[in-house]
């Protein structure tokens, strides 16, 4: 399953995520309240942990937004505030937990998996497409609509195609590219990149997708979809 943090206190985002990815979990991290609603309005997610007091835009902001689009993720919110009136607020807007720092971290995760266990599998989209192409976020199979053909993919894989499907026929250049999947502070050689375009063009070929992934000159890549 798939968890979205919120938080922009560094050392406590990095606990969460290292312990949630232990158990398990795929988990990304953003630490402003622009990016981190950019990406909890894909409704990619199954739950997102949300601090309240954010730089940009407030946890309160995020959460009243992502309700009015209809993502019903599951909503943890995280804050330092234990005042009754902002418990209220979250839960008015939709939360569904509330948890005061600090706290233990065992207790989050506890919290984290009684959501998940209620959470209604209806109510979550488990995967992303664009064109013929299909990426289930839940087990990691790519498909093509076209042909119904499936194929597994890797970790560093899925992570490559759910960027490039997310902004299908947009040109990402390779330093975006490198900080989505391997990370600001990764050391991964200049040539990983090359070598996952490959792998990955090589299982949209075989499972007999339109779409292809372009390089573009002094650019970067686009995956090209009808």
């Amino acid at each position: 399953m798939r968890i979205l943090i919120i938080e922009d206190e560094y050392k406590i985002a990095d606990v969460i995520s290292s312990r949630l990815k232990k158990e398990q979990f795929v988990v990304d991290v953003f630490t402003d309240g622009e990016e981190g609603l950019d990406n909890a309005l894909t409704n990619i997610y199954d739950l997102i942990i949300l601090d309240v007091m954010l730089p940009k835009l407030s946890g309160f902001e995020i959460l009243e937004e992502i309700r009015k689009e209809k993502v019903e993720s599951k909503v943890i919110m995280l804050t330092a505030k234990s005042m009754l009136e902002d418990k209220l607020t979250g839960f008015n807007n939709g939360a569904n937990d509330y948890l005061t720092k600090p706290f233990h971290i065992d207790e989050l995760v506890a919290r984290v998996n009684a959501q998940l266990r209620t959470n209604n599998s209806q109510m979550v989209k488990y995967y992303i497409e664009s064109g013929d192409l299909k990426l289930n976020i839940k087990t990691a199979v790519l498909s093509c609509n076209t042909t119904n053909e499936t194929i597994e993919v890797v970790r560093k894989e899925f992570l490559l195609l759910e960027y490039l499907i997310k902004n299908a026929n947009q040109v990402l250049s390779k330093e975006q590219i490198y900080e989505k999947v391997w990370g600001l502070e990764s050391e991964a050689e200049s040539n990983n990149l090359e070598a996952y375009i490959s792998f990955v063009r090589k299982k949209i070929k075989i499972i007999g997708s339109n779409s292809q992934i372009k390089a573009i000159r002094g650019l970067g890549y686009k995956l090209e979809v009808e």
